[in-house]
C-alpha cells in the first residue's frame, strides 16, 4: 500500500478545524492524522504524532501560531509548516518565515490554495499566497526594511516573553499569566517590564495593538 502524506490541522474553532480537514481528505495520497485547538496542544500532538505536514492558524489563544512554528521546527525539522493567516502586513511574514515555516497561505485563498501549499512543502517546495510572495521577494532582494518602524525589536524577545506578551494581549494580568506559565508574579512583572522596553511600548494598550498588528492575537 503506498505511503499517504500525514498531515496535522491546527485551529482554535472546531467548524474552521472541520473545514480544513474536509479540504485537505480531497486528497488522495493524504491522510488527517490528528488535529489540535492551540499551539500548546499542537506541539504535544506533533510530537507524539510525527505528522508530515503541520497546518496551523497564526493567531490561537494560549499559545499562538507563530511560537508554535518556531518550536516546532526545531524539534521536528523535517516536518512541513504551513501557516494560515488573514495577515499579510509585512512584519508578520517575516517573522514566519524567519521560524521556518515553508508556507504562508492567506485564509482568504485557503480554499484555491492550500492544497497547492501542501503538495508544494511536501516536494519541498515553498508557497506563499500572491502578496505574501511579494513581500517575501522584496525581503530577499533587499528593498524591505530590515526592522520595523519605532525601533522595537521583536526579534530580541525571548521564547518566555513572546509567551508572557500574548497572554497579556490577551487580556491576563500579572497573577493569571504566573498561574498559566508556572510562574512567580514578581517574575512576570520581570518579563513584562522587560517586553515594553524591547518593543518601545508605554503601556499595556501598546502591547495589545503590537500583538494585534502582528497576529499573535485575534481582534
Amino acid at each position: 500500500m503506498a505511503y499517504r502524506t500525514r498531515i496535522l490541522v491546527v485551529d482554535d474553532h472546531e467548524v474552521i478545524r472541520q473545514g480544513l480537514r474536509s479540504l485537505l481528505e480531497q486528497g488522495t495520497s493524504w491522510t488527517v492524522c490528528g488535529e489540535a485547538s492551540n499551539g500548546r496542544e499542537a506541539i504535544e500532538r506533533a510530537l507524539e504524532l510525527k505528522p508530515d505536514v503541520v497546518v496551523l492558524d497564526l493567531a490561537m489563544a494560549e499559545l499562538n501560531g507563530l511560537e508554535a512554528a518556531r518550536r516546532l521546527a526545531k524539534e521536528l525539522p523535517r516536518c512541513g509548516l504551513v501557516v494560515l493567516s488573514s495577515h499579510n502586513e509585512e512584519a508578520v511574514v517575516r517573522e514566519v518565515v524567519a521560524a521556518g515555516v515553508r508556507a504562508y497561505v492567506l485564509k482568504s485563498q485557503a480554499a484555491r490554495e492550500l492544497v497547492l501549499a501542501v503538495e508544494s512543502v511536501v516536494a519541498g517546495r515553498p508557497f506563499f499566497s500572491g502578496p505574501v510572495a511579494e513581500i517575501v521577494m522584496g525581503a530577499l532582494s533587499g528593498k524591505s526594511p530590515s526592522a520595523p518602524p519605532g525601533g522595537s525589536n521583536p526579534d530580541a524577545l525571548t521564547t518566555r516573553e513572546r509567551e508572557v506578551l500574548q497572554l497579556l494581549a490577551e487580556g491576563n494580568s500579572n497573577k493569571d499569566v504566573a498561574s498559566k506559565l508556572g510562574l512567580s508574579i514578581k517574575t512576570t512583572a520581570t518579563h513584562r517590564t522587560n517586553i515594553m522596553k524591547k518593543l518601545g511600548a508605554r503601556s499595556a494598550g501598546d502591547l495589545v495593538r503590537y500583538a494585534l498588528r502582528n497576529g499573535l492575537v485575534e481582534p
